[in-house]
């Protein structure tokens, strides 16, 4: 999810956007990032404003470009300021030659008719995991490639599991998860926190427990996605999860794992680096599903995409450019660089060669699933919005977790 969590609210705004840009178009300025009068110029823009001149990304894309025979004119972006602007300019004839962004965006853009297929530019996907190209489908149409993914796994203390006589090993499922969190708080130590706040970082912490129990997103009051909240609940009940997780963002939940006294934290690869600083003896463990396997968790993550362009010329030297960035070495350098699996089997092997800590997170990118699959598109963020009220209702006790699902579903037809 990376800081990605933070954006994917992107989603739902550019729906209403889309609606808005219409009557917010000028007569085409170009002010939003134009081509310039130099045809030999392509303008790239990303969701990396942290990223300067002297930064690893940016001289990748001049380097693509030198490549390509042509210069490079990037501009990064806060993500919900991207969508904005990408949907204004393609209303004025003026998108970006190359748009990264992230994925969960990517059907709606779609929708709104800003993204050429990769059948229109040629564009190669064949190499990467379709589990993660599935997040920028749409109506059986593939826009664009994916430039990395993350996706939620289990830390945990190995101090406070041994203390309280837990073996990892034996952990494989809920019941067995659930047994594990009765010995730690038998011990006089703490559970597992999560983020279960009433935003997008609720929903995606939760999907894999929704998924993990056998839940489709079409149907949110099924059986199988009462017993993924129920399980939450439980948790509360019995003092296994703090109350805390109500109002804990990722951030705030790793803060509690940091403090060293939890047994598990729900969180992502981008706390890896937290981890080492907090100087806990820890593993990470893949979401179990309800009855054993690797749950599906929610990618996190960016496409490469090609939007539309008036002159479809631009085409080859646009593909030449997104495929330079998504090349194996490239892939594997930038990957790293935004702490990120990629999203093919060989660079993934050549990341676990060179960091063995990341097996387990390979191993839960491959069996992750983008928020819009299953050709969901544009209906995923109501469906979340209803998801993580229906939590918040059952966690704090206003509804049970059947009453509150029935609640979301009726809301979304």
């Amino acid at each position: 999810m990376h800081s990605s969590s933070r954006r994917l609210l992107a989603a739902a705004a550019l729906s209403t956007a889309v609606a808005l840009v219409g009557t917010a178009c000028s007569s085409g300025s170009g002010s939003t990032g134009g081509k310039g009068a130099d045809g030999g110029t392509y303008t790239v823009w990303d969701p990396y404003p942290q990223f300067d001149k002297t930064s690893a990304w940016t001289k990748l894309l001049d380097k693509c470009g030198t490549q390509a025979g042509v210069k490079i004119k990037r501009t990064g972006f806060d993500t919900s300021d991207l969508g904005n602007k990408t949907l204004l300019a393609a209303q004025q004839d003026n998108s970006p030659d190359v748009l990264v962004v992230d994925n969960p965006v990517v059907p709606t853009l779609a929708e709104a008719g800003v993204l050429t297929t990769t059948a229109d530019t040629r564009l190669d996907t064949s190499k990467v995991d379709p589990n993660l190209l599935a997040a920028g489908q749409s109506g059986g149409k593939t826009y664009g490639t994916p430039i990395g993914a993350n996706t939620l796994a289990l830390y945990y203390n190995k101090k406070v599991l041994k203390e309280a006589g837990v073996d990892i090993a034996s952990v494989k499922d809920w019941t067995s998860l659930t047994a594990a969190l009765e010995k730690v708080k038998k011990a006089g130590r703490k559970g597992v926190t999560f983020s279960a706040i009433g935003t997008e970082e609720g929903s995606f912490q939760f999907l894999p427990w929704f998924w993990g129990a056998g839940a489709e997103l079409a149907r949110l009051d099924s059986p199988q996605a009462v017993s993924a909240l129920s399980l939450w609940k439980d948790w509360l009940k019995r003092g296994y999860a703090p109350n805390s997780v109500l109002n804990n963002t990722q951030t705030t939940s790793w803060q509690e794992f940091a403090g060293g006294d939890y047994a598990f934290a729900e969180n992502g690869t981008w706390q890896l680096a937290n981890a080492r600083k907090a100087g806990l003896d820890y593993g990470v463990l893949p979401i179990p599903g309800a009855s054993g396997g690797t749950a599906a968790a929610p990618t996190g993550g960016e496409f490469v995409t090609i939007p539309v362009q008036g002159d479809t010329g631009r085409y080859a030297t646009s593909a030449k450019l997104a495929t330079c960035l998504t090349s194996t070495q490239n892939l594997y350098d930038t990957d790293t660089t935004l702490s990120y699996v990629a999203p093919t089997g060989e660079v993934q092997q050549r990341q676990i060669e060179a960091n063995p800590e990341l097996k387990p997170w390979v191993e839960a990118v491959k069996s992750a699933k983008g928020r819009t699959s299953d050709d969901l598109g544009t209906k995923y963020p109501k469906m979340s919005e209803q998801l993580w009220k229906a939590v918040q209702s059952a966690l704090s006790g206003s509804k049970s977790p059947k009453d509150a699902l029935s609640s979301a579903q009726a809301s979304v037809k």
